[in-house]
């Protein structure tokens, strides 16, 4: 157990389940095996049994199928450069028009603004966030005092 890889890829371990599959290795036998040299968390047993299946039935491919779909986050560099100019432009702009101007997702916009660019709508215009953790322990400090 000494002996165990702290890090891995899963191609790697996908590599390793095809050989032992080449081999006539049972899945829950090569889970075994995978644990003993990968750790606890390297794969179940169902994903071990699921890849054999895929390589029983032809695959030879260890890497990941291209997907559709939309991608994990599209805020880029540049896309929140481009929020952040249009913001400043105009702090009165709304999330959905500032997404409507810039082609983008309201739910993106929402998440640069909010999260990437720490702004906050007060009165109908968009203001940087500016409270510190220093006002909070001084509050806390009054409640207890």
């Amino acid at each position: 157990m000494e002996n165990q890889y702290l890090s891995f890829t899963k191609e790697e371990v996908r590599a390793v389940i095809r050989f032992f599959n080449f081999q006539n290795v049972s899945p829950t036998e090569i889970h075994r095996k995978l644990t003993e040299v990968y750790g606890p968390h390297v794969m179940s047993r169902k994903s071990v049994s699921v890849w054999c299946t895929k390589f029983n039935s032809g695959r030879e491919s260890v890497e990941d199928e291209a997907r559709n779909g939309r991608p994990i986050s599209t805020s880029t560099a540049e896309t929140i450069e481009a929020v952040e100019k249009l913001l400043r432009s105009d702090r009165r702009l709304k999330i959905r028009e500032m997404a409507t101007q810039l082609d983008l997702l309201k739910t993106t916009v929402h998440e640069i603004v909010h999260e990437k660019l720490n702004f906050r709508k007060v009165c109908s215009r968009w203001v940087p966030k500016m409270l510190t953790p220093d006002p909070h322990i001084q509050r806390e400090r009054l409640k207890l005092g």
